[in-house]
């Protein structure tokens, strides 16, 4: 396994769109980006030099010329990564519920539960709405003695939550090495010793059930899992998806309604939409 120190030698390509378009935000996560910055006007899309074949760069020159906008692809040296890091990363709040933040943010006033992570390179924060609705949906949820699971758990940001909130206990996977680093270091960081983190898929992750699952990815996944999902959920469970563009909900949730899932809420920010369903 790679230690933090090995995985901030890659080289990264970065694209600088003239554009923030939440649409096109959407449609690039399709590709093998690793992060996004939001800025006024603008974004940046970070992606592995490993990752950048010809038929990516087609393919994603393609999507971004659809919308009409210039673009610029520079290269980012492993050696000016975390600087870059620590200058894009935006503490994420819920009102007086939660804050999300590195350990260089102050923490706000009168905040309920605090989360401290350490962002690593394979992470964005960019996706502020997702990451939003989720954490203000988990808000009205009891969690207390439950058992989660957080499919995709990127920083951890969820699973460690979850574990503030009281719930017995958490398993928490990532198809991505990093992910799994992270998470077990950001658990570590805010002293959340329930969650346990596996480098996994989910087909070949144990066929544990769960009081609740969250799952906060992207629409090819989370349509190629509701099966695999309901399987997961404990009768009278409730499972929060998010990731879903406004122009997606329809197909997820009727891939979700064919599993035989029950919808309970939507939510909204942005152009994303949050899912709360049932068994």
């Amino acid at each position: 396994m790679p230690s933090p120190s090995q995985k901030s030698m890659k080289v990264y390509k970065s694209y600088t769109i003239q554009s923030n378009s939440e649409l096109l935000l959407g449609m690039l996560v399709a590709y093998p980006f690793e992060s996004f910055e939001e800025h006024e006007g603008y974004m940046i899309a970070y992606i592995a030099e490993d990752e950048w074949d010809d038929a990516t760069q087609n393919d994603i020159h393609a999507t971004i010329q659809r919308f009409n906008v210039e673009y610029a692809i520079d290269t980012i040296e492993p050696q000016n990564w975390n600087a870059l890091w620590e200058a894009s990363f935006e503490p994420v709040i819920v009102d007086d519920f939660c804050v999300v933040r590195a350990d260089f943010h102050e923490r706000p006033k009168d905040i309920q539960f605090d989360i401290v992570i350490n962002p690593k390179m394979a992470f964005g924060t960019g996706h502020h709405e997702t990451t939003y609705m989720m954490m203000a949906a988990m808000r009205n949820m009891d969690f207390s003695s439950k058992t989660v699971f957080d499919y995709g758990c990127g920083t951890g940001i969820l699973a460690i939550l979850a574990s503030k909130m009281g719930c017995h206990s958490i398993d928490a996977i990532d198809i991505e090495e990093e992910s799994y680093q992270n998470t077990i270091e950001n658990a570590e960081l805010n002293q959340t010793d329930n969650i346990h983190v596996a480098c996994s898929d989910l087909e070949n992750y144990s066929k544990n059930t769960y009081d609740i699952i969250l799952a906060n990815i992207n629409r090819k996944v989370l349509l190629n899992s509701a099966d695999e999902l309901y399987d997961r959920l404990e009768e009278n469970g409730t499972l929060l998806l998010s990731g879903i563009l406004d122009t997606d909900l329809e197909l997820v949730s009727k891939r979700y309604v064919d599993a035989k899932f029950k919808i309970q809420d939507v939510f909204s920010k942005g152009y994303w939409k949050c899912v709360q369903l049932s068994k």
